[in-house]
Order: structure tokens, then sequence, then C-alpha cells
């Protein structure tokens, strides 16, 4: 049997050619910064767009530096999606080196941003001025007066997706339902959780609502769920506090009794291992502070993340209340 190429038929494969190409098209091309904000953007544009992250699970946004081959994966993005307040402090060299020239997505738009200069220097009130103030330059200097953990408060994180849903439907217009959909289905799972953090941490007694983390990520966690967080290094893990600075903390544990300190996984657990041996408060497990962890470990996921840090603080802060 002959087989004959009508105009018919030439148009049906011509439609069944678009058809495909457009199904096989290449997905909205996103970076991220950091691993957090990578799932918040999963999560709004589902199967729409394709996710990268500069610094992934584990890794220190803080002491991240750049490669050339970050740089080249950054030229190919349509969206960057950044958190600000200074928190990558190399974003601007990254983005000029590379050539990007799609849209940069700043997460923190709209947040109330915790001043540093009212919460963080209260910790180091004790020691001298000189240095003080050499140390209080070195915490500062990454981020200017504010801190930039903005995620950590999970009403901050419903911010953070509203941008995220407005950044996508401005670079990818079709998929404006889409992006809206998820965006109100992760919100709602964030509030949820919102709501789980508060009742679980209600139960604390106000005596044991202090601890020390290594650095000063948790600002924004404990303005929301009535903790005082002090942390010897500061806002930025770049820094390193000074020896009265952690002569200081020793004291302050053993004055006020605090129960517990917390290692974070993106820092060196050696500090607060020595200010623990040396103080008597008890190591109460490791939180997920500016980085998820990868797939198969506690918090791989934003809200994972408030899920296992809670649930890590109420175990050590209430076996240290009874």
């Amino acid at each position: 049997m002959r087989f004959r190429f009508t105009p018919l038929l030439a148009a049906a494969v011509l439609a069944l050619g678009v058809s495909n190409s457009a199904n096989a098209a290449e997905k909205l091309k996103t970076m991220a910064s950091f691993s957090i904000l990578a799932d918040m953007v999963k999560n709004v544009g589902g199967e729409r767009v394709d996710v990268s992250e500069l610094v992934g699970s584990d890794g220190d946004t803080h002491e991240f530096n750049p490669t050339p081959a970050d740089a080249k994966k950054l030229a190919r993005a349509d969206v960057f999606f950044v958190n600000g307040l200074g928190f990558e402090g190399w974003m601007e060299r990254l983005e000029s080196s590379s050539g990007f020239k799609g849209a940069t997505v700043v997460a923190t738009t709209g947040v109330k941003a915790r001043k540093i200069d009212e919460d963080d220097d209260a910790h180091h009130e004790d020691a001298d001025d000189d240095d003080h103030d050499e140390h209080a330059d070195a915490r500062h200097h990454d981020h200017g007066d504010m801190d930039p953990h903005a995620w950590q408060d999970l009403a901050n994180g419903e911010i953070y997706v509203a941008n995220i849903r407005d950044g996508l439907i401005a670079a990818d217009p079709d998929g404006k339902a889409v992006y809206e959909r998820n965006a109100e289905k992760y919100i709602a799972a964030v509030k949820k959780e919102d709501a789980a953090v508060k009742a679980a941490l209600a139960s604390l007694p106000q005596s044991h609502r202090r601890i020390i983390t290594s650095h000063d990520a948790f600002g924004y966690f404990g303005d929301a769920y009535g903790l005082e967080i002090v942390a010897p290094e500061g806002i930025s893990t770049a820094s390193e506090p000074s020896a009265k600075d952690v002569a200081k903390i020793i004291r302050q544990i053993r004055e006020d009794q605090i129960p517990a300190v917390f290692l974070e996984n993106i820092t060196n657990a050696k500090m607060l291992e020595q200010i623990a041996k040396e103080s008597g408060a008890k190591i109460g497990g490791t939180l997920y502070s500016d980085a998820l962890s990868g797939k198969d470990g506690p918090a791989p996921t934003y809200i994972d993340m408030f899920k296992h840090n809670v649930g890590t603080l109420t175990s050590a802060l209430s076996s240290q209340a009874k």
C-alpha cells in the first residue's frame, strides 16, 4: 500500500509536531540563592519551573564564594530569587560577572525587618568598649543594621511565598493560574505550621525560654514564638566571638540557669561544646537555621525544618524543666 502525504496529513503532522514541541518546551529556568528559598520556589512553581540553588543543603550562605561555574548557571536563568536584607553579600558581584539578564526577585520585599543594633548588641553589653565595637562591626558588616533571617518567622514565610508567586507570574504570565493555586495551597500549609509551632512552644515554662545557639539566626523565631536567643557569633558565621563574649555567655548561663545550648547544621560545633562543658548546660540537639538538610535528613523542606526545630526545642527544654 502506497503512503500518500496529502495536504491534510501534512497539516495534521505539523499540528502534532507543534503540540509535542510545546509539551517538551523548556520549563522556566529559575535560580534560588539558598536551599530554603529553593524549596519555596519549587512549591509555588510546581511542574512549570526548573529550580536550581547556589548554596545547597547544609551550606553556609554567609561564607559562600561563587565560582565561574555558578556564574554560568545564573547566566542561563530567567529569574533569580534572593533573600535580600544583605544576606547574599556576594549577590551583586555574581550578577555582574555572570552577565545575568533575567529578573531578580527579592523574597523579603514587604517584610518588617528586625534591627540588629537593638537586639543583637544587648547580648554583648558587658564587654569593654573597644572590644565591643570591634566585634559589633564584625557582626554587622555583612548585613548592615538589618537581620536577614526573616524566614524564621512563618508569618514572614507567607510574604516570601507571595513575592515568589508574583515573580513567577511576571516571568511566565501563562502560568498565572497555576502559580496562584500553588501559592494559595502552600500558604495554607505555612499558616497551619505557624499555629502548630505556637501551640507546641506555649507549654514551655518562662524559665526555660532562654537558649544559646551558634549564631543569631533565630531572632525572628524568638520574637514570633516567645523565646530569647543568645548567640556568641552574632548575626554572621563569618565573625568570631571574642574570648570575653564567650566568657560572658558562660557566666550568663550559670547565673540565669539557661538549660540548654543548641548546635546548628551550618556551624562548627566546637565552640558551643566548650560553652556547654564549662557552663554545665546541656547540648539540646541540632537546629536547622540557614539551610535545609539533604533529602534523607530531618529537615528537607521549609516546613519540615520548623517541625524538626520545634520538636528538638520542646524535647530538650521540657525534659530540663522536669
